[in-house]
């Protein structure tokens, strides 16, 4: 609540961490000082661990309570939006046991072992579409899905492991919630594919990284779909003509049809509160005038 109270944004969203539901699933997370998230590898996917949605989900009865609580204390035109990892990304790191430069051990189990890296995948779907569902019946008016490592796939393997697990997740969330919660997919790295997993998965909005052409997107979107993005969280620790600059470039490109202005990616620690606040500004202000 303390950046919704000092800047007055216009949604709040609960960053639960991608690594909840491995977590949940007894895979022993924990941070390593200097080196980031680990947690105990898959060792194959002949014994994977038991992934029933509703026990997953009350081991993660905390994030629920807190969307209640948060829900509570927002305005009541400020939504809370709902966050989870979406499964080719959480398939990740429980292979891996933690970060990668390009996640070339998934990358190869998922080729060398289909059937059993899609039965991983088909698990992280179910306990997805019920850990989003509570959140939205905790208060979320909407979802949002982070395929933070979308962008080290193949077009083929792109479609396999992030766009059709993506698909399943929105119609579940509908059938469990109804057509009317809004489904944000955030593919980072999907470039040209972004199209292709706009029209597959029925998603209401995507969100952009920062490599994304902003004409292109234009174009290739459907303008039906609402688009969330794309400043460079750099822009706004440089701050000043160059953070006004970027902003109007994006407001600019996206003017006339649905749109989310956001960052590419997550804001970083050293970000200038006073560049937070000069960039509200000025979306609001050119925002108005268009």
């Amino acid at each position: 609540m303390q950046p919704i109270r000092r800047f007055g944004f216009d949604a709040a969203i609960l960053f639960s961490d991608i690594l909840t539901i491995p977590w949940a699933l007894d895979r022993g997370v924990r941070f390593v000082a200097g080196e980031g998230p680990r947690l105990d590898p898959l060792d194959g996917f002949a014994k994977l661990p038991k992934m029933d949605p509703k026990e997953v989900a009350e081991r993660l009865s905390a994030v629920y309570e807190a969307a209640a609580l948060v829900r509570l204390s927002l305005l009541e035109d400020v939504p809370l939006i709902g966050f989870a990892g979406a499964p080719w990304t959480v398939a990740c790191y429980m292979v891996e046991g933690g970060g990668s430069r390009d996640f070339a051990a998934v990358r190869k189990a998922a080729f060398a072992d289909p059937n059993g890296f899609t039965a991983l995948i088909d698990g992280l779907v179910a306990v997805t579409v019920e850990h989003l569902g509570r959140q939205v019946e905790a208060g979320a008016a909407a979802v949002q899905l982070f395929d933070s490592w979308a962008g080290v796939l193949a077009p083929s393997a792109f479609r396999r492991w992030v766009i059709e697990p993506t698909r399943a997740i929105v119609a579940g969330l509908r059938k469990r919630c109804g057509s009317d919660v809004p489904v944000i997919g955030f593919p980072r790295g999907g470039g040209a594919l972004i199209p292709d997993y706009v029209a597959v998965t029925g998603v209401d909005a995507v969100g952009l990284d920062t490599s994304v052409p902003l004409e292109w997107a234009r174009v290739a979107i459907p303008a039906a779909t609402a688009v969330q993005g794309n400043l460079d969280p750099m822009a706004v620790v440089a701050g000043g003509d160059a953070l006004a600059a970027e902003v109007d470039q994006i407001l600019g490109a996206f003017a006339g049809r649905p749109f989310v202005f956001n960052l590419g990616h997550g804001i970083v620690p050293e970000t200038p509160i006073a560049h937070v606040e000069a960039l509200v500004a000025r979306v609001r202000a050119v925002g108005r005038s268009r």
